[in-house]
């Protein structure tokens, strides 16, 4: 049995396979409004078989986006457009998933395809706007980066509820999935990182401290969600840095996790690291990050998610065969293949004529791969093959 493509459930969502398209952000939204370029990017990946698409990290509030692109949810006119992306999500079979994110100290700054580092004077004058972070503690993010404000207990509380409301929102536009960001640097993971928090008070110091306020955040949103709803939790299994956030207290957190409710650990890693600067810690390669899935899975006894340059289908089936994780999440190999899973069913031969691609590519397809195979040739001379005959 093929288990990529086997289905798994979460609470109340079944998902038909267990590709996932990871969340991305696109910084393409109209001050926080989603945009049909919207529609178009998450249709295709329904389109193309993967179990679960993923709505890319999306604001809880005004001033905790990361850039003036990201897309939001801290008010109800936003729900309408998010709507539209749920529907065309489902309209093609997959199940929809929405991360819901504060930016925290890395909020405020350049989209990526424009620099990817602090706002600049040209930045202003092109129209972004240009406003003052949180965070934990007053510790800029990098060079250039502005000093965040930390948050108050009064803060803290407005956070915590801005989660509570967008948490309901998604669920008003129809989202399966509701995702945490805790990872990459961005606010809740700036309170467990030893390296973005400095305070004194009960939310800084210990390894409990720490984990105090993402706790919180947790707990009032899975309370705040219908129970049918699965709470997902993308982590940073690692800074990667040394006196940083390590796997060992991802394992501990995890467990806190489970004990609230959490349905998986989405577990990649990094994102405190500061800007322009290397890490000898850190060496990417295929499935660079699936220990921390498997670690994790293991000692704590919650399901994982893969992630981190999965590029290939026999990759992605060891995984899971291993019992590494529970389900693998795609990006980059996404927005290169966004048919990777249904070529994956025609790699392990669970198709044998396009019959699970969408019947207006499926009969052209079946065509021209027809004739190949009855040449003795592979469906990968498909787009050779079919430009030859046109």
């Amino acid at each position: 049995m093929v288990k990529l493509f086997e289905k798994i459930t979460f609470r109340g969502v079944e998902l038909d396979n267990r590709i996932v398209v990871s969340p991305m952000g696109m910084y393409s939204a109209d001050n926080g409004y989603v945009t049909p370029f919207h529609l178009v990017h998450y249709g295709k990946f329904a389109m193309g078989g993967a179990g679960l698409v993923f709505v890319e990290q999306t604001s809880v509030s005004r001033k905790g986006r990361i850039t003036n692109g990201d897309p939001g949810l801290w008010e109800d006119g936003q729900i309408d457009g998010m709507r539209q992306v749920v529907h065309v999500i489902k309209s093609h079979g997959a199940k929809a998933a929405i991360q819901i994110n504060h930016g925290g100290r890395k909020s405020s700054q350049q989209r990526a395809f424009r620099g990817n580092s602090h706002l600049t004077d040209r930045d202003i004058e092109m129209g972004e706007e240009s406003w003052v972070p949180t965070g934990p503690s007053d510790v800029p993010f990098s060079d250039g980066f502005q000093t965040p404000a930390p948050l108050s207990k009064e803060g803290l509380t407005g956070v915590r509820d801005a989660f509570v409301a967008t948490a309901r929102r998604a669920v008003l536009a129809g989202f399966d999935v509701i995702e945490l960001h805790m990872a990459h640097g961005y606010l809740l993971q700036s309170f467990l990182s030893p390296l973005a928090n400095f305070r004194t008070d009960e939310y800084g110091g210990s390894l409990e401290n720490r984990m105090r306020f993402p706790l919180e955040v947790t707990r009032a949103v899975r309370a705040a969600l219908p129970p049918a709803t699965p709470l997902f939790v993308r982590i940073s299994a690692t800074d990667w840095i040394d006196g940083g956030w390590e796997i060992e207290d991802s394992v501990i957190f995890s467990r806190k996790l489970k004990e609230l409710g959490v349905d998986l650990v989405d577990c990649s890693t990094g994102g405190n690291l500061r800007a322009g600067s290397t890490n000898a810690n850190l060496a990417r390669g295929p499935g660079y990050q699936v220990p921390f899935a498997e670690q994790i899975r293991r000692e704590a006894g919650i399901p994982t998610g893969a992630v981190g340059m999965i590029r290939t289908p026999d990759l992605a089936e060891n995984i899971l065969q291993d019992d590494r994780a529970d389900l693998i999440f795609l990006a980059r190999q996404m927005l290169f293949n966004p048919f990777w899973a249904l070529h994956a069913a025609e790699h392990f031969g669970l198709t044998g004529n396009f019959e699970n691609w969408p019947e207006q590519y499926a009969w052209w397809l079946a065509k021209w791969g027809g004739a190949l195979r009855a040449n003795g040739e592979s469906l990968d001379g498909l787009e050779r093959f079919s430009e030859a005959a046109e």
